[in-house]
C-alpha cells in the first residue's frame, strides 16, 4: 500500500501501516526511536470530525495531515516529545519529518493498493 499525492501524482509514502486496532490507534508512534523516511501511519475513522495528536513519548519530530474524504484539511510539523495538533479529519496521516512538504489545504491525497 502507498499513499499518493493525487494533485502533483506523486508516491508520498511507499511503506504504509493502517493503525486498525483500538491499541494501534492509542500507541501510534510512541516509544518508537524513528520511522523510515518513506513511511506513513494512517487512522481511518469513521466520521469525520476535530481530532487531535499530541507527541507524548514519541522522539523525533513529525509531519501530520488531516483528511475528509482525502482532502487534506490541516496540516502540521509536530515537534518532538512536546508537539499538539488538532483538525478535522476522518483520516489522519503521520508522515517523518519534511516528508508532507509541498502538501497543502485542500490537495488530494489517498492510499492506493
Amino acid at each position: 500500500m502507498r499513499l499518493v499525492h493525487r494533485d502533483l501524482d506523486i508516491v508520498i509514502a511507499g511503506d504504509v501501516e493502517v493503525a486498525d486496532s483500538f491499541l494501534a490507534r492509542a500507541r501510534g508512534l510512541m516509544f518508537r526511536r524513528s520511522i523510515p523516511e518513506d513511511y506513513a501511519l494512517v487512522f481511518e475513522f469513521g466520521e469525520p470530525v476535530t481530532r487531535s495528536l499530541h507527541m507524548l513519548c514519541v522522539p523525533f519530530p513529525i509531519d501530520a495531515l488531516w483528511l475528509v474524504d482525502g482532502e487534506v484539511t490541516r496540516t502540521a510539523h509536530l515537534d518532538a516529545w512536546t508537539g499538539f495538533g488538532r483538525g478535522r479529519a476522518d483520516t489522519i496521516v503521520e508522515l517523518p519529518a519534511g516528508a508532507a512538504e509541498g502538501v497543502r489545504e485542500g490537495d488530494r491525497v489517498v492510499l492506493q493498493g
